[in-house]
């Protein structure tokens, strides 16, 4: 294969035919063909592991080391990239092509600063001036909702929440204007509003003429925004056509599976709520976890401002708001891992936080957390087992065997999952197993309270699915308290009892999850139920 680009006439701006790919001998995809043309919105779905990463990374030469790629066609922007070398995919990556992929943090670095991190693509592949690329860096973060100050003041990335660095790398995606964006869960981290945004911005690209290809798991985005949608299942394309076809007469069975399950979460939209007699009522037994108070903040930002909070036992507590809104850093403080400036946090009626780790220790396998990337949280050379019996035995044990065995696979199977992974190595499992076996750690210490942050946005349809019937299943089994922190109003509005919605660190509204959702009187909650509402309808909303 040749190490040129060489120019291919036509109005695609990517063409890829009879794509595979392997690692040791393994194969991830298979004979997949897949195009996008000028001002198209194609939509590539599936289930988690299906290879949709695998895929959109082979096709823009950043396979993982070891990977083998193959391909009869593969064109960006009309230029032939098989064989090239990664010189020469710096030179078609963000002057072609604007790629926004799943980890934000990991893609940009987080000690440069964020305005030399979007001007990058000017930089290298413009004339412009440095003040025109300043000016162009504060138009385009402005576009995506961050502050455009951030072209140069110097915040770097480390600095940022996850939903803010998720909207940096679109700016950086965007600026240059390539001809082809290609977006892995552009959406995911982003509140309803935010990503709103963002897909409107995504969509006057496409407008522009640019071709986007949409990775995600997020069906009722694909629906209101994608022309065409391509379905992938065990690393083929295995259904595609026009979007509306697509999802309303689905025939492979994975496409259908996608498709129940995006059905069976409702939608969250304001006016829908039951009559007094049948709203739920705030709990008003003793609370296992309890806030008053609490106040964080960092240099030039004031995190958290006034946050209280109570959860009894066998409730679920949603936290919502929009990204930056705090509420990690409330999650964090309620598991004692940041020490609040002001403000108390009790545990069973006593003393949590602010108080020592050693005076906590005791009592830390009481509450637990899960996190929205558990893979994180995993020792790499761990497996399975070593992780579980770790967790079960309290840090004593490398090994499970005899009674701590049993209990291991008990674990796994109060999850659902299948005792055989006891010896695989929790990166080699899909999403959904990751996030199983994650909360499997958490339970080993029997807490009194779980607290998940976004545990369940970065999965697919039906495995979302699955996770949140977990976690009712257990919540009603256990009685173990929960508090649900997420932007995703569909899952907070499934499971949670009650909702607490934190804008700039303030508690704006708190009441049932029924009332707080159907009928919100708030003007953030009520911009957060109406973007909800119009990210899926789409941009004719």
């Amino acid at each position: 294969m040749s190490g040129a680009v060489s120019g291919h006439g036509g109005d695609l701006t990517l063409e890829v035919a009879g794509l595979s790919v392997t690692i040791d001998g393994l194969p991830l995809v298979s004979d997949v063909t897949l195009r996008v043309a000028r001002g198209e919105c194609v939509a590539l779905v599936g289930a988690s592991g299906s290879g949709k990463s695998v895929t959109v990374r082979a096709a823009l030469g950043l396979s993982a080391t070891g990977a083998v790629v193959t391909a009869d066609r593969l064109a960006v922007a009309d230029h032939d990239v098989r064989g090239l070398s990664e010189r020469r995919w710096r030179a078609v990556r963000g002057r072609h092509v604007g790629y926004v992929g799943q980890e934000a943090l990991g893609a940009l670095d987080p000690l440069r600063p964020v305005g030399r991190e979007v001007a990058d693509a000017l930089r290298l592949h413009t004339d412009l001036s440095a003040r025109d690329r300043v000016e162009a860096v504060r138009a385009e973060l402005e576009a995506v909702g961050l502050d455009p100050a951030l072209a140069t003041d110097g915040r770097t990335a480390g600095t940022l929440s996850g939903g803010m660095r998720q909207r940096a790398l679109i700016a950086a995606a965007t600026i240059g204007r390539p001809g082809l964006l290609v977006a892995d869960e552009p959406t995911t981290a982003l509140d309803a509003g935010i990503a709103l945004r963002v897909m409107e911005q995504l969509r006057a690209a496409q407008q522009r003429g640019t071709g986007l290809l949409v990775v995600t798991h997020d069906l009722g985005l694909v629906a209101g925004w994608a022309d065409r949608v391509a379905v992938m299942d065990a690393g083929r394309i295995v259904e595609e056509g026009p979007t509306a076809t697509v999802l309303e007469a689905p025939t492979h069975p994975a496409t259908q599976a996608l498709v129940r399950a995006a059905r069976s979460t409702a939608t969250v939209r304001a006016g829908d709520v039951p009559s007094a007699s049948e709203q739920p009522v705030l709990a008003v037994e003793q609370p296992v976890l309890a806030a008053e108070g609490l106040v964080r903040s960092y240099p030039g930002v004031a995190a958290v401002t006034d946050v209280a909070l109570r959860v009894a036992p066998g409730r679920v507590l949603g936290v919502v708001g929009a990204s930056g809104s705090g509420k990690t850093t409330v999650a964090r403080m309620l598991l004692g891992l940041e020490t609040p400036d002001a403000g108390t946090v009790t545990l069973d009626g006593e003393a949590w936080a602010p108080l020592p780790e050693r005076e906590r220790r005791a009592r830390r396998h009481r509450i637990a957390a899960v996190v929205q990337d558990p893979g994180a949280t995993f020792d790499e050379r761990w497996d399975v087992d070593r992780v579980l019996a770790d967790a079960l035995s309290g840090g004593r044990a490398r090994r499970a065997t005899g009674a701590l065995g049993d209990r291991v696979e008990a674990a796994l199977r109060q999850v659902d999952l299948d005792t055989s992974l006891r010896t695989r190595s929790p990166r080699t499992l899909s999403g959904g197993q990751r996030q199983r076996l994650a909360i499997a750690r958490a339970l080993a210490t029997e807490p009194e309270v779980l607290v998940l942050d976004e545990p369940v946005t970065a999965l697919d349809a039906t495995v979302q699915d699955a996770v949140l019937g977990l976690l009712e299943r257990l919540r009603d089994d256990t009685g173990v308290a929960m508090v649900f922190v997420s932007h995703d109003l569909r899952a907070v509005r499934r499971l949670a009892d009650e909702v607490l919605v934190v804008h700039e660190g303030t508690v704006v509204e708190h009441g049932p999850a029924e009332a707080v959702f159907g009928r919100p009187e708030h003007p953030v909650t009520q911009r957060l139920v109406r973007a909800a509402g119009r990210l899926a309808a789409g941009p004719s909303a």
